[in-house]
């Protein structure tokens, strides 16, 4: 009995680049549709939660994606793109002022916190979605 390779380990860094594009694409399109839906039904404070939870969503993905690149570089011993500090340092401070823009939201937009949590887990949701395309095909 031969054991076929899983198709994870033939996975190209474009084939991770268009599943990331992907969810970034799905993270915004859900978000804005969602948030039209709830300033609909909710009123305007709790999609503006929303739409802050969306973009902080598609800003992490897009961070992640930039990092990925990098870590790749690295692990293939390729030429690290001159980039690479940077990137970590926006990483470490995208986290810092997304704690700030969601404090600041919270606090003067008195909205439903349940709006910027779906915000927020719509990267989480769209990337576990594109995970299982990919792994399916």
């Amino acid at each position: 009995m031969t054991q076929e390779t899983h198709p994870i380990v033939n996975l190209s860094q474009a084939d991770l680049d268009a599943m990331l594009h992907r969810a970034l694409r799905n993270t915004l399109i859900l978000g804005m549709i969602a948030a039209l839906a709830v300033l609909i039904g909710g009123g305007w404070r709790s999609a503006g939660l929303l739409v802050t939870g969306t973009l902080i969503s598609a800003a992490s993905i897009w961070e992640w994606q930039r990092m990925v690149r990098v870590i790749n570089a690295r692990l293939d011993k390729q030429k690290t793109p001159a980039s690479a500090p940077v990137v970590v340092l926006f990483f470490v401070l995208r986290l810092t002022v997304f704690a700030g823009v969601i404090y600041v939201s919270l606090k003067f937009l008195h909205g439903s916190v349940f709006a910027l949590f779906f915000g927020v887990g719509l990267a989480a949701l769209n990337l576990v979605w594109e995970s299982i395309r990919l792994l399916r095909d």
